[in-house]
């Protein structure tokens, strides 16, 4: 479990030194005063992964130009330090060379927030997200393919963009693509197979109901990917980027044979993408043995008292568990399950 996070420059954190309990914490404090970044520093030197950015300078104090974390857990010291647009990578000491190396012996994460709801009702690219967060914890070649993939992705479309580009180098780079999305796909396919039970075993714990959910793979091509981007390669020209393959896949979520996105209440599809994130990390401790750091963020006060309690009762109780929120209100009169870390202007209380 993880036992002491250390922070420079990380978001609003100057500097930060925190003995983490060993059950976890419920993180007390107003809006905006910290208490997301450190859940956001902990899912990052997990997984190498932000849920609130794409670039890795939005993790930097404002106006200064590195910022860096350590980690300390039971296995040993997680170290990170991004500096001059470069990340580098250090575990007990030893200077790992590249992100799968880092994260070949990392601990499972999952991360629960309002905007969850998204991945119900929202576009293709906050499910394949939440796929890739998945499977690169799950699968190691998820994780290179995907790498790989998106190189050559970026690749390819720079190419697509240049008036001289060369055929032969777009068919290379196809290739690679192909290679790669075969992967993607294969895994994606069985990642959501593993994942549906775990999917509908929260779901009927959370709703009380006993509706079944389907998760349904919709990839953007039914045929071989080398061949499909051969004969997408006119259209890709003429748009200036690749059209068709894993980028753009998608899933389809199900409650009973009602579109979840379209038909699902708004109760129901809250209900439905906390199953979503609750299934990750009851997937990822049936595959690796250990049990999930769960990172919730200032979800209660958005769910009725039924909803919350049955949340709360199914949290592993050999789990990590850290909550956010500006007010303890929403427990009534259940017990609170965490001690309590006050949280104000980036300092602990």
């Amino acid at each position: 479990m993880l036992t002491t996070l250390r922070l420079s420059n990380f978001r609003c954190y100057s500097t930060l030194r925190w003995s983490i309990p060993a059950e976890g914490a419920v993180l007390l404090g107003a809006n905006a005063q910290g208490k997301t970044s450190l859940m956001e520093a902990l899912c990052f030197a997990l997984t190498l992964h932000s849920p609130r950015a794409t670039r890795l300078d939005k993790l930097v104090k404002q106006g200064l130009q590195s910022f860096g974390i350590s980690l300390e857990t039971e296995d040993g010291t997680r170290r990170l330090l991004w500096n001059d647009r470069k990340l580098n990578l250090q575990v007990n000491g030893a200077e790992r060379r590249d992100f799968n190396d880092y994260l070949a012996d990392t601990h499972p994460v999952t991360w629960l927030a309002n905007s969850d709801m998204s991945l119900v009702n929202g576009p293709a690219d906050e499910r394949r997200r939440y796929l890739d967060f998945l499977g690169s914890q799950w699968h190691p070649a998820y994780r290179q393919a995907l790498q790989a993939y998106r190189k050559a992705l970026k690749s390819r479309n720079a190419l697509l963009r240049n008036p001289r580009r060369s055929t032969a180098s777009l068919r290379s780079y196809a290739r690679l693509l192909a290679a790669n999305g075969e992967i993607i796909c294969r895994l994606r396919c069985q990642l959501l197979e593993r994942l549906q039970p775990h999917v509908a075993h929260h779901h009927r714990g959370i709703s009380g109901g006993a509706e079944q959910v389907q998760l349904v793979y919709s990839p953007s091509c039914d045929t071989n990917l080398e061949q499909a981007l051969e004969a997408a390669l006119p259209a890709d020209e003429r748009a200036g980027y690749t059209t068709i393959g894993p980028h753009r896949d998608d899933f389809a979520l199900y409650i009973g044979t009602m579109d979840a996105a379209e038909f699902a209440s708004e109760g129901q599809q809250r209900t439905l993408a906390i199953a979503l994130q609750m299934a990750q990390g009851a997937l990822l401790q049936e595959e690796t043995g250990k049990a999930p750091i769960l990172l919730i963020d200032d979800i209660f006060g958005e769910l009725d008292t039924a909803r919350r309690r049955a949340l709360l009762a199914m949290l592993p109780a050999d789990a990590q568990v850290f909550i956010t929120t500006t007010t303890l209100d929403w427990l009534g009169d259940m017990p609170l399950p965490l001690p309590i870390v006050r949280i104000s202007s980036a300092a602990l209380a």
